[in-house]
C-alpha cells in the first residue's frame, strides 16, 4: 500500500530545519534519536513545564533555548520550523493546534487524537495554516519488519493466506517510566482508550494498514484485567479484522504482570506471522528481547531461513523514522508515513474494535464512522 499523497502545497526548506521539542518525558529518549548527529536539523528549543527535564535535555542540546510552555516559545523572538509535540495524547488536539497556529510544522506523537472530531479539527488547522502535519509511526522503519513486508509485496510467499499478531505485555523488566507517564496512561484507560488495544497497540493496527491497505470490517472482544484497585488493562483481548483485499488477521493481547520480559526499553513482547501459499514469514521480537531467535525467519521451499545480521534494535526505528520526517521538510519528496489522512485511518481502525466490543462483537465497518 502506497500511502496517500500530501494534501497541503508544501515547499521544501532549504537549510537545516529549525526544531522544537515540546515535551521531554520518556518517549524524549527515543524520538530524540532521529535528531543527532542529523545535518538536516537544527534543535533550536526544548519546551517542558518541569525545570528539572529542561536541565536534563538541555545537556543534549547546548545551544537550545529553554520554555516552560509553547506560550513563553511563541512569545520569544526564536524562529522555529517544526515541532515534535511530545504530549499526553488527551492534549495532542490542543498542543498540536496551538503549534500549528503559530506556523510551524508539527510531528505529532501517536495515537492521533482519542476520537475522530479531534483528530479532524488538527487537520483543518494544518490546512488552514498551511503547515504539515505528520503522525509519528516508528514501526514502519524496523528493520525486521520492513524485509516482511518486502516478502509480502514481491510475492515470494505466495497470495496471503493469513496474517497473525501475537502481543504479550509483562509486569516486570525493562527500563523506568516516570511515574507522571504511567498517570497518564491510567486516565486514558478510565475514559476507555486503553493502554495496551489503543496507546501502544496503534502500532499493531498501523502495521496492519500498511502490510494490506484498508479495512472493512472489524470484531473486538476486549478485557479488563486490575492490576491495581480501580484500575483495569484492557487484556486479554482479541481483535480481528478483514482488509479490503480480503487478508483477515488476527491480533491477541495477552497481560503476564509477574513475568520477566528482557527489554531495553518497554516490557512488550510482540510477534507477527504472514502466511502465504508458498510459505511464511515471521518477526520475532520488537520492543522487548523475548524470544531468543532471529528476528526474522522465513519458511519457502521446505526450508528455514533465518536473518541473523539485522538492526533489530527497537530504538533503530525512531531514528529512521525522524530522519525520515526532517528528510521529507528538506526535500518534500516521497510520502509522508504517516500523512494526516492515514493515520486517520488507523484511527477509525481502532475505534471500530471498541465499537465492535461495545455491541457484543459485530462487525464494524470502521470506513463507515464518521
Amino acid at each position: 500500500m502506497s500511502p496517500r499523497a500530501v494534501p497541503t502545497p508544501f515547499v521544501p526548506i532549504d537549510r537545516p530545519v529549525r526544531a522544537a521539542f515540546v515535551g521531554l518525558g520518556r518517549i524524549y529518549d527515543l524520538n530524540v534519536r532521529g535528531y543527532r548527529d542529523n545535518g538536516d536539523v537544527r534543535v533550536v528549543a526544548l519546551v517542558d513545564p518541569n525545570p528539572q527535564r529542561l536541565a536534563q535535555r538541555q545537556s543534549d542540546w547546548p545551544e537550545a533555548r529553554t520554555f516552560a510552555s509553547v506560550e513563553e516559545l511563541a512569545a520569544s523572538d526564536l524562529a522555529v520550523d517544526a515541532v515534535e509535540v511530545l504530549l499526553p495524547v488527551a492534549l495532542h488536539e490542543s498542543g498540536a493546534v496551538q503549534c500549528l497556529e503559530q506556523g510551524w510544522h508539527v510531528n505529532l506523537q501517536k495515537p492521533f487524537t482519542n476520537d475522530l472530531a479531534s483528530a479532524r479539527r488538527v487537520m483543518d488547522a494544518a490546512h488552514d495554516h498551511r503547515r504539515q502535519l505528520r503522525v509519528m509511526e516508528n514501526y514502519l522503519f524496523y528493520e525486521p519488519l520492513l524485509r516482511l513486508k518486502a516478502a509480502v509485496d514481491s510475492g515470494a510467499l505466495g497470495t496471503i493466506s493469513g496474517y497473525h499478531l501475537k502481543m504479550v505485555a509483562s509486569g516486570r523488566g525493562g527500563w523506568e517510566v516516570p511515574g507522571d507517564t504511567y498517570r497518564w496512561q491510567f486516565e486514558q484507560a478510565r475514559r476507555g482508550r486503553g493502554v495496551l488495544l489503543f496507546d501502544d497497540g496503534w502500532h499493531k493496527l498501523s502495521t496492519a494498514i500498511w502490510l494490506f491497505g484498508p479495512v472493512k470490517e472489524v470484531r473486538a472482544w476486549v478485557g479488563a484485567t486490575e492490576v491495581v484497585e480501580g484500575l483495569a488493562i484492557d487484556a486479554p483481548t482479541t481483535v480481528v479484522w478483514e482488509h479490503v483485499n480480503g487478508v483477515r488477521g488476527v491480533w491477541d493481547i495477552t497481560l503476564a504482570v509477574d513475568m520477566y520480559l528482557r527489554s531495553d526499553y518497554y516490557t512488550n513482547d510482540e510477534r507477527w506471522e504472514v502466511t502465504g501459499r508458498r510459505g511464511f514469514a515471521r518477526v520475532n521480537r520488537c520492543t522487548g528481547r523475548g524470544l531468543q531467535q532471529p528476528s526474522l525467519e522465513m519458511y519457502l521451499d521446505g526450508e528455514m531461513r533465518a536473518y541473523h545480521a539485522l538492526d533489530d534494535d527497537w530504538a533503530s526505528s525512531f531514528r529512521d523514522s525522524g530522519r525520515h520526517w526532517l528528510r521529507w521538510l528538506r526535500t518534500g519528496e516521497g510520502p509522508l508515513l504517516w500523512g494526516p489522512e492515514d493515520a486517520l485511518d488507523v484511527l477509525r481502525f481502532a475505534l471500530a474494535a471498541y465499537e465492535s466490543d461495545a455491541n457484543g462483537g459485530v462487525g464494524v465497518d470502521p470506513r463507515l464512522l464518521a
